[in-house]
């Protein structure tokens, strides 16, 4: 018997909230909106019914579009022609949405559920529609909102006016797509107070273990100015340097001959395939193997080299550009084509010497546009609105 009447009470208790579990969905439906709704739909009848009038209109053009673009779908389909790009493409989470965003696609889905809703709901109440309630549910992980409609009073009013409501929910998506746009685009104006733009981008993360963190790693909050030779105004910039990196041969540097034999740490049997050279045999984690070649000996010659003190001399993209000033020659890193040394530039600090391949530095950071001018204010208030305002695109 008390089984029984605790699970009676557990079932009042629910039907009282609201709430109503099924399987895999949780349910919430509740009429504490109403007065709310019925607020907002008699407010400014002339431009509600021109607003909504606004969503009959787009309604059907989309309805239109759709059936056209569905239409083409199914056309190429049968004649089996190829498209330069897919027309509709699923969200997949994991594939095409990163798992760290599923927070913010969840709940850019919710919001604009509710909106839409909400927008059926003030419709309702300006064609003379009972709106019997609102309820928000979640089926698995996809969150969703209804709004309960009277049936009797939505089938008497005229056609019009049933589109009005029928409309109104994916006219305030549009409407919701529209404003993000505008925020996307006056960003930069409307954060300008707090964050500086176009001088640098900011690291907002850096990946644990990666070939960039520790102590001498770059750090969450510094600003990147450059990557080797390459200026980096912003996250264009960085992805073009990247790529402009794995295309192009490392920076040599101007080095006088009498000063990289008195550098030079080169083991007296050091290792050489066909593949790569290695003249300090990895025998020094601050020292690395460079060739470079005289106008008397133009073969190449080996030295094994302190990176650091190579990479504050002038760069040099050709022997010539070193010869005109103090006579020094181009010395330039022995590595293969996929790895490269790169100096990145970030604050006040030394540059960092980065050897690898520029892939695993660009995926070792997460980096923002938007530099805070204070240390007080968040580094990643401008990534979550930004996220937030693309997001309604989906």
């Amino acid at each position: 018997m008390t089984q029984k009447w605790s699970g009676r009470q557990y079932i009042e208790r629910l039907d009282k909230t609201g709430l109503s579990v099924s399987i895999c969905q949780l349910r919430w439906y509740t009429a504490l909106f109403n007065r709310t709704f019925v607020k907002l739909g008699q407010w400014r009848p002339h431009f509600l019914r021109v607003w909504f009038n606004c969503g009959v209109v787009f309604g059907l053009l989309a309805m239109i579009m759709s059936i056209f673009l569905l239409t083409l779908l199914v056309f190429n389909t049968f004649r089996q022609q190829p498209v330069d790009q897919q027309v509709l493409t699923p969200v997949m989470p994991g594939i095409n949405l990163p798992i760290s965003q599923m927070s913010y696609y969840l709940l850019t889905l919710l919001v604009c559920g509710i909106l839409h809703e909400v927008g059926h709901a003030i419709a309702a109440v300006r064609e003379q529609v009972r709106v019997n309630g609102f309820g928000l549910f979640i089926f698995i992980l996809y969150p969703g909102a209804y709004v309960d409609l009277s049936t009797e009073h939505l089938q008497a009013v005229s056609p019009l006016r049933q589109l009005r409501i029928y409309c109104a929910g994916v006219w305030h998506n549009f409407v919701i797509v529209v404003l993000a746009l505008c925020v996307l685009l006056i960003l930069p104006l409307l954060l300008a107070p707090f964050y500086g733009t176009g001088e640098s981008v900011v690291i907002t993360q850096v990946t644990e273990n990666s070939a960039v963190s520790g102590p001498r790693g770059l750090s969450v909050g510094e600003a990147i100015t450059s990557l080797s030779d390459c200026r980096v105004t912003s996250l264009d910039d960085w992805s073009t340097c990247i790529s402009v990196s794995m295309k192009e041969p490392t920076m040599g540097h101007c080095m006088a001959l009498n000063l990289i034999k008195d550098l030079d740490a080169s083991p007296k049997n050091w290792t050489r395939t066909e593949k790569s050279i290695d003249c300090c045999n990895r025998s020094s984690s601050t020292h690395l193997c460079f060739n470079y070649h005289t106008k008397t000996a133009p073969h190449d010659k080996f030295a094994c080299l302190p990176a650091r003190a190579i990479t504050e001399r002038p760069m040099c993209k050709l022997q010539s550009d070193c010869y005109i000033p103090k006579g020094d020659v181009c010395v330039y890193p022995a590595l293969d084509n996929e790895t490269k040394l790169l100096q990145v530039y970030h604050g006040r600090k030394p540059p960092l010497l980065f050897l690898g391949h520029p892939l695993d530095l660009h995926y070792s950071v997460v980096l923002s546009n938007y530099v805070p001018k204070s240390f007080a204010i968040p580094l990643n208030l401008p990534y979550v609105v930004e996220t937030f305002s693309k997001y309604p695109f989906y």
